[in-house]
């Protein structure tokens, strides 16, 4: 028979033809492949023989290999051949674990400060399983063969400077790496290899002491901006919201920031823009967001004269947002800062009104109250969505009409529900005679404590004779 190539799972022929040979398996009478190669039938018996051979690693065996995951004191390593063995790991011996004391002979506070991901290394097995375990410490020729810089991506170079045995010649990143003695010299046959800048058995000096007391945050590599001195224009890449320079945001002028609050969810960067852009030209606008990418209900702009701020401020603070009333002020105000006067209210007599339906506009409570007197403010409270709350407050100039409107308007119908109509009660608070007003939550609870301890209040028990 013709041999042709198959992959695991396909079933190649039947129990009828032929028996299930090496790389084969009987299910219910079928014969089928569980590896890629081709499938001969050969005296009634069936086998898959592999394209490539499917290699088991041994204990002793010498491994090529590339740190992929680093935690404090362990990590692990994808094997990428064994040397002088050719063929294909199986998915359960591709990754080599190892374990900080197996890097070096020297003490390592954590495995990133003796190799670092991306590092090509040359590793001993020392264990098969459970799983693979290598090793980095017992050989000269084992450890770091090649390495990058991870602030500018250079290749490192093996030079011993005080505690650190790699360096980098384009930037000024110096660092320690546990090397094998064919450190970036591939195969070569080396008279003194690499391995002996390690200074295996020495104690740290006070810089690398220095370093290390400063825990992982303190010692961690950032990626340089731009290394280059060719005199070419160099552009550095700036979030949404900073101004260009290196990333570093510019003072504005001040009075020339505005502080943009109660924003609804569905408003970023670009509706802020458009809506301010109309005062004058902008130096700056920022909407932050939180980790699902919704805004956080508030944002910046600025513009380049404080004139142009003072006027959008002033048409735009307290302008409707989808159902949202925004608040715009200085940012670099006392308002900001919490400092603020406490908000006063219309002079008039307040009413809420509750039951309130939920199509009901300002226009509508308008119509409703007018003919009472002069409505100087309306506010239908919203909640964080801009949705109505089903209740609001309505201001009416004169003072004499609290009894009037009550009588009229509570129990009145507004699109097809009765609404409840009352004076506005102002918050308790403050402290009177020197003792502190309760609020209206803590009358009322008391009052149900009172109510409840009646309700348990029970009857003496008559003693058994």
């Amino acid at each position: 028979m013709t041999a042709s190539l198959v992959t695991p799972g396909m079933q190649v022929s039947t129990t009828s033809d032929c028996e299930a040979g090496e790389g084969t398996v009987e299910v219910d009478g079928r014969i089928l492949a569980t590896m890629i190669g081709n499938f001969t039938i050969n005296d009634g018996i069936g086998t898959v023989v592999a394209v490539k051979e499917v290699l088991t690693p041994s204990v002793g065996d010498t491994v090529i290999c590339q740190i992929e995951k680093l935690n404090e004191k362990n990590g692990e390593a994808r094997i990428l051949c064994i040397e002088g063995k050719s063929g294909d790991l199986l998915p359960e011996h591709l990754y080599g674990h190892f374990h900080v004391t197996g890097l070096v002979d020297r003490y390592m506070h954590q495995t990133a400060d003796a190799v670092r991901r991306r590092d090509i290394c040359r590793a001993q097995i020392k264990e098969i399983a459970p799983v693979v375990r290598i090793d980095f410490r017992e050989r000269d020729d084992c450890g770091v063969l090649h390495a990058i810089c991870p602030s500018c991506g250079d290749t490192l170079v093996a030079e011993a400077q005080g505690d650190w045995n790699v360096n980098c010649n384009s930037c000024e990143y110096r660092s320690f790496r546990a090397l094998a003695d064919n450190f970036a010299a591939g195969w070569a046959e080396l008279d003194q290899g690499a391995s002996v800048l390690n200074n295996s058995g020495k104690r740290w000096g006070s810089e690398a002491e220095a370093l290390f007391a400063k825990g992982p945050s303190g010692r961690a590599t950032f990626i340089a901006e731009d290394f280059r001195e060719d005199g070419r224009e160099r552009n550095y890449f700036r979030f949404e919201g900073q101004q260009s320079g290196g990333g570093q945001r510019q003072k504005a002028k001040p009075g020339c920031k505005l502080f943009v609050g109660g924003l609804p969810r569905e408003i970023g960067t670009e509706e802020l823009r458009e809506m301010f852009s109309k005062f004058g030209d902008m130096a700056d606008c920022f909407v932050p967001t939180d980790d699902s990418g919704a805004n956080r209900g508030f944002g910046f702009v600025t513009y380049h004269e404080k004139s142009v701020a003072e006027a959008a401020a002033k048409e735009l603070d307290g302008h409707r947002i989808n159902g949202r009333r925004i608040g715009v002020r200085d940012a670099d105000s006392d308002d900001k800062k919490g400092k603020k006067n406490n908000r006063r209210d219309p002079e008039g007599m307040k009413f809420y009104v509750g039951n309130l339906p939920f199509k009901a506009e300002d226009s509508t409570l308008k119509e409703l109250f007018a003919k009472f007197g002069t409505v100087v403010d309306i506010n239908i409270v919203t909640d964080n969505g801009g949705r109505p709350k089903g209740f609001a407050f309505v201001t009416l100039k004169e003072k004499d009409k609290g009894d009037e409107v009550i009588k009229e308007l509570n129990g009145s119908e507004v699109l097809g529900r009765k609404i409840r109509v009352d004076v506005s009660q102002k918050k308790t608070g403050g402290q009177k005679d020197g003792k502190p007003k309760k609020s209206a939550r803590e009358l009322r609870a008391m009052r149900e404590e009172a109510e409840d301890g009646k309700k348990r209040k029970r009857k003496p028990r008559h003693k058994k004779d």
